[in-house]
């Protein structure tokens, strides 16, 4: 059995650009993994292996990697930093026991950086920062530490101080053992030396040592008291302090360098060894019923113990369908059979696999902290649990963001009708954010997906990777419907037919519920007047209904329905009359609450030089954004803002044209807002105008 005291799973999340795949590169080069570096801007980086990752610079798909480094074994994650792929960090964090954020040391904290944050804050994940880029122009370590603070309310605590900034970047000094590590210029990340610090630093590297010793010693009493009385503590009692403190995220151990020129990575490393969870040290997994109710049981991180494993993602490739697991106790070995509580079916481990990015390494078993890849999986989705079949038991899902933006795609011929089919079904299991849908009056296939960008890659996949020939319709946005007004109002449902009859009668209050409430069903009915065993059928009747509006067809959203009253007849009631009458009562009534449109806005947050701010603020009103707040940096300005997302497509061209190529912007759903009037009549129209020429 492998110690688990030697593992470390962990995550590497920033915003796009501040340097996650060229860190992890490095990782893999110092660990002995790769032997020669590829480099991001030249489409070579062993995690970006897909076309689309190579080309356009960013990653887009999380990759896992294992390595060694010091006889730890870290099973390594590198997530996207663009916006639209946030739920690969989310789907990410969800299995790891640590994280390393990368910040760019001139771009700062930067949109996306605060997401991924506060999803790591949410999944309560042990973190170590590494301030990257450096040796650019306008870096600066002090800076970046100080919006740690400010922006995301974390507290940084600094372990290096740099040697030099920009161009004279050449090293850090390590505050505990007061040692300066100086790389040479020719870019190979083993050729540094230690030696003494410079003897300008002195003062500085002393406050900040007392600053680190401080903060640290604040988990263990009896060496602060001794500390107070002037015994300084070993380095060892220093690390153990602030181990306790990054695994309980009081603080946050803060390394720099420039990853990229291959400085200061190491220390990085041994931070994570020194001060990252193993997987016994973090809060064990609750289990969860059928209902999804906490049952009080937890998956103990041990190989003895019962199987607990959670399928965190989906990938297709030339081998077939992947399925990334986290064991979280017991363990699987090749050929034996595993429970998806999910489906209530049993599996077959086909094969083992541990992944180097898109490589394989077959292993014979796995136990409780790896991750790993199986084969042979055949209906296990993102979020679902594999348990021991004797001893079955569910750990706590995973909850998807709703899309905003859609696209129609129709196949150019019948051959590419049948590819188009396997090819959407392959990418729903890889990408849960990524929804398809049918409508049912055009039979037209409709995207579903977070953004612009994230639609324009499965585009982009479609046509490349699956060799799908497809014509696709404009982007739509995701529209809803809801009401105003309450209403109290009743439906009686009756049909004759010969033989037993249909009858029906509900009485029922409909009225606005509280914003993303969705739909809410309850029921004050006494005395039996409408039996209880067809309850479930008015509901069902008004929450199949609520996905098409009155006004335009949109989904009926944040709706409470009442049932007070009705009658039935012992002959002629049935579930099949009540769910009728049901439908026919939201007909009837939704158009007297006060129908309305209500659009996605979305959160955005804006990157501009500061000579474009005016143009920038300008350009977000004309869109009908509200400004939140604007925040002066050394390198430009931050514009915050909530903006329909109608108003957005084509904004990162428009922005770049503004800025001259400087300007950058994120954005992410924030609330349904109702539309103004001008706009509602236009989408109403539209609707009606598409239905029309359905009918033709």
């Amino acid at each position: 059995m492998s110690d688990l005291n030697l593992y470390r799973n962990i995550g590497i999340f920033a915003h796009v650009d501040a340097g996650k795949t060229t860190t992890t590169e490095r990782i893999l080069s110092l660990t002995g993994k790769i032997h020669k570096m590829g480099e991001v801007h030249d489409g070579e980086a062993t995690t970006d292996f897909m076309d689309q990752e190579r080309e356009r610079g960013i990653t887009i798909q999380s990759a896992a990697v294992s390595c060694f480094w010091n006889d730890h074994r870290f099973n390594i994650i590198d997530t996207p930093g663009h916006v639209d792929f946030t739920i690969e960090v989310y789907r990410s964090l969800k299995v790891l026991d640590g994280g390393i954020g990368v910040f760019c040391g001139s771009g700062g904290v930067e949109p996306q950086s605060e997401t991924n944050w506060r999803y790591a804050n949410d999944s309560k994940v042990a973190r170590v920062i590494f301030v990257n880029k450096l040796d650019r122009l306008g870096a600066d370590f002090y800076r970046v530490v100080k919006q740690i603070k400010d922006v995301l309310g974390a507290k940084p605590l600094v372990m290096v101080l740099p040697i030099g900034i920009e161009e004279n970047f050449s090293g850090v000094v390590d505050l505990l053992t007061r040692k300066a590590w100086i790389w040479d210029g020719s870019g190979d990340p083993l050729k540094y030396t230690i030696q003494d610090m410079p003897a300008e630093m002195k003062d500085e590297v002393e406050k900040y040592r007392q600053e680190l010793i401080e903060t640290a010693l604040e988990h263990d009493d009896d060496a602060m008291s001794a500390y107070l009385e002037g015994v300084e503590p070993s380095i060892e009692v220093i690390q153990a302090c602030i181990r306790k403190g990054t695994i309980a995220l009081d603080f946050f151990p803060t390394f720099c360098g420039s990853a990229f020129k291959n400085k200061g990575v190491q220390l990085v490393l041994n931070g994570v060894v020194d001060y990252l969870p193993n997987p016994t040290e973090v809060n064990p997994q609750a289990e969860m019923d059928i209902e999804g109710n906490p049952t009080g049981e937890y998956a103990i991180v041990d190989a003895e113990k019962p199987l607990r494993a959670l399928a965190f993602k989906i990938m297709d490739d030339r081998f077939g369908a992947l399925t990334f697991i986290r064991l979280y106790s017991g363990k699987i070995e090749k050929g034996t059979t595993v429970l998806n509580t999910f489906t209530g079916k049993k599996e077959r481990i086909g094969r083992i696999v541990e992944m180097q990015a898109n490589s394989r390494i077959e292993l014979e078993t796995a136990q409780a902290g790896d991750i790993v890849a199986v084969l042979g999986m055949k209906n296990v989705q993102t979020g679902h649990t594999l348990a021991d079949p004797d001893h079955p038991g569910t750990l706590e899902p995973m909850v998807f963001p709703e899309p905003v933006i859609s696209i129609a795609v129709s196949p150019k011929d019948k051959g590419n009708a049948d590819k188009l089919g396997i090819a959407l079904g392959k990418m729903i299991a890889e990408d849960p954010s990524f929804r398809v849908e049918t409508d049912q009056e055009t039979n037209e296939t409709i995207l579903k997906g977070m953004g612009e960008l994230h639609l324009d890659i499965k585009i982009d996949i479609l046509k490349r990777t699956h060799g799908v020939e497809c014509n696709f319709g404009k982007p739509q946005v995701a529209y809803r419907e809801t009401i105003t007004k309450k209403v109290v109002d009743s439906y009686t449902h009756k049909k004759q037919t010969g033989g037993s009859g249909q009858y029906a009668k509900i009485d029922y209050t409909i009225e606005p519920g509280e914003p993303g409430s969705g739909f809410v069903f309850e029921t004050s009915v006494v005395g039996g007047k409408v039996p209880r065993e067809y309850w479930p059928a008015v509901e069902k009747g008004f929450e199949v209904s609520m996905a098409q509006g009155v006004l335009a067809g949109y989904q009926c959203i944040d709706v409470k329905v009442d049932l007070q009253d009705g009658a039935f007849h012992a002959v002629d009631s049935s579930s099949m009359a009540f769910e009728a009458a049901a439908k026919a009562a939201y007909r009837e009534s939704i158009p007297k609450a006060g129908p309305q449109i209500i659009e996605p806005i979305m959160k955005v947050d804006v990157f501009t030089p500061e000579d474009h701010i005016g143009d920038v603020i300008g350009d977000l009103n004309r869109r009908r954004g509200v400004i939140k707040s604007q925040e002066p940096g050394i390198t430009g300005s931050r514009v915050k803002a909530s903006v329909p997302l109608s108003e957005m497509f084509g904004y990162i061209g428009d922005l770049r044209t503004m800025t001259s190529g400087r300007g950058q912007f994120s954005m992410e759903f924030e609330c349904y807002q109702p539309c103004p009037n001008n706009i509602a009549d236009v989408v109403i129209k539209e609707a009606a105008e598409r239905k029309a020429a359905k009918a033709k």
